[in-house]
């Protein structure tokens, strides 16, 4: 049985989800893996549906997600999607080892020093964030579960639509 104080929680989870979903993405410039002296910032991706995600070499489930993002950044580029990773590596060679068994066909930013993961306030690996045509996080994933991909697409056809 639920009580009003179960139905107040509850209103105010609701709330507090609703103003964190729509809270606007942190602005980064971080520099490109392939190009270590090109600078690649948030704003340039203004306008397009952002799939931001934080990963490291060690995180098992990256793995797993590396193919549903290659595919997700392919099915959907020509409409203005764009995933941006960000890897939390303080070995570069870490990271090219990982990319010979799991490559990527987007963009890979690098945090040595976790400052944006902290900005963004990373809870654990991957996390990601779907950012809108407008700048702002709409939905936000800690972990990646392969039960919820076609969940996760959902959430990019909506915000393409948009």
């Amino acid at each position: 049985m639920r009580t009003k104080s179960h139905i107040l929680i509850y209103i105010s989870l609701f709330f507090a989800a609703s103003i964190a979903n729509a809270s606007t993405a942190k602005e980064f410039t971080l520099a490109d893996f392939h190009s270590s002296k090109q600078l690649v910032s948030l704003q340039d991706f203004k306008g397009k549906v952002v799939y931001l995600d934080f990963w490291a070499s060690w995180c098992k489930p990256c793995r797993t997600s590396f193919g549903w993002m290659n595919a997700m950044q392919t099915k959907y580029a020509a409409q203005g999607f764009e995933i941006v990773s960000i890897n939390l590596d303080q070995d570069k060679s870490l990271i090219s080892t990982f990319l010979e068994s799991y490559p990527a066909n987007f963009r890979i930013l690098l945090d040595p020093e976790g400052k944006v993961a902290a900005d963004y306030e990373l809870v654990g690996m991957p996390s990601s964030y779907l950012i809108d045509k407008h700048g702002n996080v709409r939905k936000t994933h800690t972990g990646f579960f392969i039960q919820n991909k076609s969940k996760y697409e959902q959430e990019i056809i909506s915000l393409l639509s948009e």
